[in-house]
């Protein structure tokens, strides 16, 4: 099942109708009902969710009581896991911000949706995991920050991208706000609060040929590059078999186990072809610092484990976590699968099952894709 958090303002967009160029307060809030304005979010919400009628087996929604999301997930015929209960009728930032940690946090879901403005984005952003891909449906008056769909709808078309299985692009997207006060009184003064992750139409921008057919020696390079500029000197970097991973350690500088497993630690090979005994050691004595795993899929096949990498084994992968897991690939690759998941089979099921879900796949410098795991 593809885990869906959602959360929705209510009130988000009540001050634009009445001219009040946002919502941001309770005092708004109040002064805009008061004014004849009418709560429009959750019916913006149903927009986008009329786009995933064809999926309700296929996902499971967990969103918060009434108007932060039970409401628009029930009025389109969806079962949903309620979370978080407000204590007041008339929801607040502080809800937001709850929720979000529920969902994030507790109950780690695929996507968060979230409904409202740029407000809603900087509370999401407040409390988000920068690993959190996270999807905005535009509810509010202010809509600066790149985090939100360009319609409702829009946004129920890049969660059904994802729920057919095709490559979806990811990027870090600014969330941005402005001073209303200052914009009530004809000022704009914007603000850069963060950044999150948000799925993004699949674009073949960098490292390609004529005709748009990638050049795996300038993509290998390109993947190659990103990983190595994010390594930490004091982590330990358990590098899997394959070519993929193989051009990583070209680039380093250091010999490579093409069909084994070898030990990376401050730009220096630590250990080469290790069985998955002394990965466990090496894993034990270096938790201090921990540790990230790099592995690419076998082509045409989709498998991340299982398949040639059982040193490689539960008791490794547990150790290291799934968040510290990055898989590398070039989208080639990936389009060879022809929209089918990625696949783990590490022989225990229950370890498959947590490991099941979307996984950023490394896909050239500063690229990313969103892809599914499976277990068979």
């Amino acid at each position: 099942m593809f885990r869906i958090g959602l959360i929705v303002n209510p009130v988000a967009g009540l001050g634009g109708s009445v001219a009040l160029k946002g919502s941001d307060g309770v005092e708004t809030t109040a002064q805009a009902l008061k004014l004849g304005a009418v709560p429009k979010a959750t019916e913006r919400v149903r927009q986008a969710l009329q786009v995933l009628h064809p999926y309700r087996d296929q996902v499971q929604f967990f969103t918060g009581a009434g108007g932060l999301g039970e409401d628009a997930l029930r009025s389109e015929g969806f079962a949903a896991e309620v979370v978080y209960t407000p204590s007041e009728s008339t929801t607040t930032p502080a809800d937001t911000r709850a929720l979000a940690e529920q969902l994030t946090d507790r109950h780690q879901v695929d996507l968060l949706l979230f409904a409202g403005g740029d407000g809603t984005a900087r509370d999401v952003c407040s409390v988000c995991p920068e690993q959190q891909p996270v999807l905005g449906i535009p509810a509010g008056v202010k809509i600066h920050s790149g985090v939100y769909a360009i319609s409702p709808t829009a946004a129920g078309k890049v969660v059904e991208q994802l729920l057919s299985g095709k490559l979806t692009s990811v990027l870090q997207a600014d969330v941005m706000d402005i001073d209303e006060e200052a914009f009530r009184a004809g000022r704009v003064r914007a603000r850069r609060y963060g950044e999150m992750l948000v799925p993004a139409e699949l674009r073949y921008v960098q490292a390609v040929k004529m005709g748009g057919r990638e050049s795996d020696e300038l993509v290998l390079a390109d993947i190659a590059a990103d990983v190595i500029e994010n390594m930490d000197d004091n982590r330990l970097y358990v590098m899997g078999s394959g070519s993929t991973v193989a051009a990583v350690m070209d680039e380093l500088g250091l010999d490579n186990t093409l069909l084994g497993v070898d030990v990376v630690r401050n730009g220096q090979l630590l250990a080469a072809d290790v069985t998955a005994s002394q990965l466990e050691q090496l894993l034990d004595e270096h938790a201090e610092h921990g540790a990230e795993l790099v592995v690419t899929v076998i082509g045409g096949q989709g498998h991340i484990f299982g398949r040639g990498n059982q040193q490689l084994s539960p008791a490794v992968i547990r150790r290291i976590g799934k968040d510290n897991i990055r898989v590398v690939a070039t989208k080639a690759k990936l389009n060879e699968l022809g929209q089918r998941p990625l696949l783990v089979d590490t022989g225990d099921v229950e370890l498959d099952q947590s490991l099941s879900g979307l996984i950023r796949v490394t896909t050239g410098y500063r690229d990313e894709v969103l892809v599914r795991i499976d277990s068979p």
